[in-house]
């Protein structure tokens, strides 16, 4: 099962992909851990984004697609994987639907975590306050949320598009979250 994992910052996507890497038995990808892990090793890729990175820009979507493309490559991604924070824009979509089609890995589904605004700004300011981190204001949480729905409703709708997206209500317990995402695309391994 090939996967991606939509939802605003405090949806929970990150806490709810390790529990789906768990029970589905595939890799968990995280971009930014993938980007940390090459840097460290020394990659040639990893190398050209540490010369970006030094230089303070962002690291192109042509280099982070190369690194996707090798982590594909590799033995354990063979029965599917969990993607968390890419693509991220519609660019990085249409990059990461043509790259999955050239190695014969179509995605299955996108599922968007649906969480309200207010209930998102309240998640990240009490983890903001639990971690001591006082720069997650309601407003400062307020423009990173718009930001993030001004660059990803367009992503929500290619994958609409293209059948493959699934809302999910992120809205309860973990495990009530949890038996939804796997009720909506894999009623066959839910459990209870």
């Amino acid at each position: 099962m090939r996967l991606v994992l939509l939802g605003a910052p405090g949806s929970g996507k990150g806490t709810q992909a390790a529990r789906l890497k768990e029970h589905l038995q595939v890799p968990h990808i995280s971009t930014g851990d993938l980007l940390r892990a090459e840097v460290a090793a020394g990659s040639p890729l990893g190398l050209q984004a540490r010369e970006v990175m030094a230089r303070g820009d962002l690291v192109s979507d042509a280099i982070l697609l190369g690194m996707l493309e090798d982590r594909f490559s590799r033995a354990d991604t063979k029965g599917g994987f969990i993607l968390d924070g890419y693509p991220r824009n519609l660019a990085q979509a249409d990059a990461m639907d043509a790259l999955l089609t050239r190695i014969g890995q179509p995605m299955d589904y996108a599922v968007q975590l649906d969480v309200p605004v207010e209930l998102l700004v309240e998640r990240i300011a009490g983890r903001a306050k639990a971690e001591g981190r006082a720069d997650d204001s309601p407003e400062a949480v307020r423009k990173r949320l718009q930001v993030y729905e001004n660059q990803t409703a367009p992503v929500i709708e290619f994958y609409r598009a293209h059948g493959q997206l699934t809302v999910v209500d992120g809205v309860g317990s973990l495990d009530e979250v949890f038996t939804r995402i796997i009720e909506a695309i894999a009623p066959e391994k839910a459990v209870g």
